[in-house]
């Protein structure tokens, strides 16, 4: 019995000391601070900027002249007088087709031309003196005319043989080698001309009214990434797409720009007028399914807090895009530091970090 009776207090005393223990842990903890600390970002005010009213649109640019070029006969590729890639100037020879047939049937009618023709003279002093009947004359007449008609004819066939350049400009990939036999329209090469570039694009007819020749235009493509290219507005179409209710433009590129036709354009079309509009760091733009977000700074009881703010968003310009509603000028929105936070968490602003 007395043995229980140690047991029992020595279990007592166990439990007293671990109770006291725990006692004394939870009292430290409660007087501890488990407030998150304040998370670093960096932040920019809302500003006001005069903007040019402006209109972004895509295009293709083309050559003012290009063509694809085909032979208008069939024959065998004989020679081919140009390179790929060379500049030729107008009516420079660039391929021949075989043309045997054509050159010997040629030298028989120059031969029967001037035989015709030699019959001609002689009838046509004979009238005048009576010496043979006018019958004989307009006979002589009418063989002289078929035979330069046939040799026209032939040297008509001859030059279809042949393929010139119609105007000068850059030859493309010669798709055509010694040898080939090739059909009417058989596709050569391409021809361009590098100098006089233009831009087709199209934009929605509600904007008609706002457009007319002259408009300046920003031309940014791909190939040279960061490089603005300048062209003006040089037509409209005279009717709207039925099926796409789209209107068809066409700018033209200033000279030396170096594009090339076939490239994608973006454009930004200056419409001549200007607007106040509120703007801020682009990458203070949170974009979700839910809307686009900003946090905006807030200060209570001397700590800056955040709030997360839905915004409509414009165009952006330079790294800062326009807000038009949901933000105003002068107020502080987070620009970094954005997977941090949460509706109001404390922030603490890093002002070595500049943003504009």
């Amino acid at each position: 019995m007395r043995a229980y009776l140690v047991v029992f207090l020595l279990l007592l005393v166990i439990f007293g000391s671990i109770s006291g223990y725990l006692y004394r842990k939870f009292t430290v903890l409660s007087g501890s601070d488990f407030t998150p600390p304040p998370v670093t970002v960096a932040a920019a005010s809302a500003a006001t900027e005069r903007r040019d009213l402006t209109l972004e649109a895509v295009g293709t640019i083309r050559a003012a002249r290009g063509v694809e070029l085909s032979t208008e006969a069939s024959g065998e590729v004989t020679a081919i007088n140009v390179e790929s890639g060379a500049t030729v100037r107008a009516g420079q020879l660039l391929l021949r087709l075989k043309d045997d047939v054509e050159q010997a049937s040629r030298e028989r009618q120059i031969a029967n031309l001037e035989l015709a023709r030699l019959l001609f003279e002689r009838d046509q002093q004979l009238v005048k003196q009576k010496s043979i009947p006018q019958s004989q004359y307009d006979r002589s007449k009418a063989d002289l005319e078929s035979a330069t008609a046939q040799l026209a004819e032939t040297e008509a066939r001859l030059d279809n043989k042949r393929l010139h350049a119609p105007f000068a400009g850059t030859v493309g990939i010669i798709q055509v080698d010694v040898g080939d036999y090739v059909e009417p329209g058989t596709y050569i090469t391409t021809l361009q001309d590098l100098t006089e570039l233009e831009v087709d694009f199209n934009v929605p007819e509600r904007h008609a009214p706002e457009l007319r020749a002259g408009q300046d235009i920003d031309v940014q493509v791909d190939a040279y990434p960061g490089q603005t290219f300048h062209a003006t507005l040089q037509a409209l179409d005279a009717r709207i797409e039925t099926g796409t209710r789209n209107l068809q433009l066409r700018a033209s590129l200033d000279p030396g720009s170096g594009l090339l036709p076939g490239m994608f354009a973006r454009l930004t079309i200056f419409l001549g007028e200007t607007e106040t509009v509120v703007t801020v760091p682009e990458t203070a733009i949170s974009y979700s399914l839910h809307g686009n977000t900003v946090y905006v700074v807030e200060q209570s009881n001397g700590e800056l807090t955040v709030q997360p703010r839905i915004v409509a968003t414009g165009r952006v310009r330079q790294g800062r895009i326009a807000v038009s509603s949901g933000l105003q000028a002068g107020e502080r929105v987070v620009t970094a530091g954005q997977n941090k936070l949460r509706r109001g968490t404390r922030i603490v602003i890093d002002e070595s970090v500049a943003l504009q």
